[in-house]
Formats: structure tokens, C-alpha cells, sequence
């Protein structure tokens, strides 16, 4: 299987072709701080080729929902620690996802402060997940020029702190609807600034946090990922083609590792007027960067986007979630865990670190 075969993305030479793709699992605690079974949790995924870690809070401004860690402390740098530790002792490569939620957020989790975004435009027709339980968005504080210019040091900060951690790289998350892809999307970005209107102008803010990344930790160590067609957050745009093939134009003209491409999930349809292309053929052609291709794949499926030749590796969720063990599994076609929807997100062990291996069943 090519899946299982080693691959060098950036400094890093991975022992297959599977990455395990960010997943929000809010088992930190209320100061940010990942403990003993975040640890367990990732050491048990360790034969992935790639751990991308769920996705960290890069600052106390940009936290959204309760129990999600951070890295802007000396105690949650030290709790990273140990789990790079760990799965650095078992032969794995993790790297850390950068996270500003935007307006994804809500003021329960943040002392009383409205969420910060583009514009002063609050997501329709979905409620957030609080510790207070489901709530209603608010409308969002609008970010300022000042703020803006701070949050890319925040960035910058958070990237230092993932070195100081041991992690092996970061990715700045700028899919799903949060800040960075907050500002590509028209309907969350009614800015006439320098941050809004052109594509150029949209696009500013992650190049701008791409740049201060690459400058802070080198480029070897650098990816993002991004997604054009996905509407979660009540992401739409007047033109994604456009918006996304300035976006990637200007991402080629930067030395990094990777782009991990996310591909449109079933359960959120697309308005009518986008395309109905591939995502990983259309735009991963159109990247000169290794292409990590994301969203809905198995083992069939996967092995077949590989033999493409478009995306070098491919990225996975719930199976990853379910199936500690997932390469092995798949070498040796074993059956795979169900995963349990009703304990991903909070909670224990339950769901996070009791799933078998095949060692164990």
C-alpha cells in the first residue's frame, strides 16, 4: 500500500503516508491545560505518519468554546511537553495546530467579551456549544487595524511556545469557519479597509500570519490548512474559485511544508452557485506544496487518492478517533472501531482513551 509507505514532508521523515487530522476534543481543563490522558490519548496514535494536534488557542483572546486547551502559558507549554515527550518516545511526529476561533465563540467562555471577527456579523441558523450549554451567537466585536497586527504576533508567540514544547512543526488553521478564513469569506468580512473587499485585500491577513510563522519557527516547519467549499460558521463566498486561486497563487510564492486540503463534508452542502468539482483535484494541482488531503476518506478511498498522485498524504478524523492503531489496521484489513458520537467532544476517558487496540481485543 503506498499509504504505508515512509514520505519526507519539510525536516520531517514520516514513517507512512496517514496523518491524523485535528479534532476539537475539550478534555483540558479551565485554565487551557492538557493533563495525564491527553498524553495516554496521543502516545496511543503514535504510528500515525502525522499527529496534528486538536486544534490550541493561540491566545486568551482567541479562545471560543470551554475545555479547549491553550499554548500562551507556562503551564500549558509544560502539559505539551510531556505529550510530545511521549509520543516522541514511541518514535511519533506531532506538530501543533494554531487556532483563533473569530466569532466562533461566545462571552460565557471569555470573562464577558464579545468574540472578536472581521465584522460586526454573527453566524445564522446554528447555536454554539458553551459551558453553559447551547447558546445563540452574538454579534461580534469588530477586529481593529491594532488588533489585527497583534493577533498575527499572537500567532507568532504561540508558534514560539509549540517550539518550546517540542512539537515538530505547527499548522495554522485557516478552514471551518474561524478567524483566518473568516476574513476570505464575504459573508463574515464587510471590511473596506486593507483587510477587505479585493481578493488581495481578504487574503492579507493569513499571508500576513504565514509570513510571521515561517519567520519565527523556519519554513521546514510550516503548514496550512484550508478549505475552500466548507460553509460550517456560515462561511460563503461570492466567488470561491477566485477567492481560493489568489489565495493559493500566493501561498506558491512561499517557502513552507504543506497544505493540508480539506474537501466539502456531506453534512454541510454547498450554496447552489458553487462548483460541484473535486476539491483535491482542482486546487491540489494547483499547489506547489505537498497537498495532505482531508475529509471522509477510508481505507479504499484513500489508497486511492495516493495513487492520484495529487496528495502525498491523507488526513483522518473519527477513524483515527475510533482506531488508535489505524495503519496497522489497515495493513492487515482488520475491522475497525465505531466511533461513539456521543463522547467526542468533554467529558473522561470515556471515548478518548478507552478505544482498542488490536493488541487488545
Amino acid at each position: 500500500m503506498k499509504l504505508l509507505e515512509n514520505i519526507q514532508l519539510g525536516n520531517l521523515t514520516l514513517k507512512n503516508k496517514m496523518a491524523m487530522s485535528a479534532m476539537t476534543r475539550s478534555r483540558a481543563n479551565t485554565n487551557g491545560v492538557v493533563g495525564d490522558m491527553t498524553v495516554q490519548y496521543y502516545t496511543q496514535r503514535s504510528s500515525a505518519g502525522l499527529l496534528i494536534t486538536e486544534a490550541i488557542n493561540i491566545s486568551k483572546n482567541a479562545i471560543g468554546s470551554p475545555l479547549t486547551p491553550g499554548i500562551y502559558t507556562q503551564e500549558q507549554i509544560a502539559a505539551w511537553k510531556k505529550v510530545t515527550d511521549a509520543v516522541h518516545s514511541q518514535g511519533g511526529i506531532i506538530i501543533a495546530q494554531l487556532w483563533h476561533t473569530g466569532r466562533v465563540g461566545h462571552s460565557v467562555d471569555r470573562n464577558g467579551k464579545l468574540p472578536l471577527a472581521p465584522s460586526e456579523v454573527a453566524i445564522k441558523g446554528m447555536k454554539h456549544f458553551t459551558s453553559q450549554g447551547l447558546k445563540d451567537y452574538e454579534t461580534p466585536q469588530e477586529i481593529t487595524i491594532a488588533e489585527i497586527k497583534q493577533t498575527v504576533n499572537d500567532y507568532a508567540k504561540a508558534a514560539k511556545n509549540a517550539m518550546d514544547a517540542g512539537f515538530d512543526g505547527v499548522e495554522l488553521h485557516a478552514a471551518n469557519g474561524y478567524l483566518p478564513n473568516q476574513f476570505l469569506a464575504e459573508s463574515a468580512n464587510k471590511r473596506t479597509d486593507e483587510y477587505g473587499g479585493s481578493f488581495e485585500n481578504k487574503a492579507r491577513f493569513i499571508l500576513e500570519i504565514m509570513q510571521a510563522l515561517i519567520a519565527t519557527v523556519g519554513s521546514d516547519k510550516v503548514g496550512i490548512k484550508i478549505s475552500a467549499y466548507h460553509p460550517y460558521g456560515d462561511m460563503f463566498y461570492d466567488d470561491p474559485v477566485g477567492t481560493y486561486n489568489y489565495l493559493i497563487d500566493e501561498l506558491n510564492k512561499i517557502d513552507f511544508a504543506f497544505v493540508e486540503l480539506m474537501k466539502m463534508n456531506p453534512y454541510f452542502p454547498p450554496p447552489a452557485h458553487y462548483p460541484k468539482h473535486d476539491e483535491v483535484e482542482i486546487y491540489g494541482s494547483r499547489i506547489n506544496k505537498p497537498v495532505i488531503a482531508n475529509t471522509g476518506y477510508n481505507k479504499s478511498s484513500a489508497e486511492a487518492e495516493i495513487e492520484k498522485g495529487i496528495a502525498r498524504m491523507v488526513s483522518f478524523g473519527t477513524l483515527f478517533l475510533a482506531n488508535p492503531d489505524l495503519p496497522k489496521r489497515f495493513e492487515l484489513d482488520a475491522e475497525l472501531n465505531e466511533p461513539d458520537r456521543a463522547t467526542m467532544f468533554g467529558g473522561g476517558w470515556e471515548g478518548y482513551i478507552d478505544y482498542p487496540s488490536l493488541d487488545e481485543n
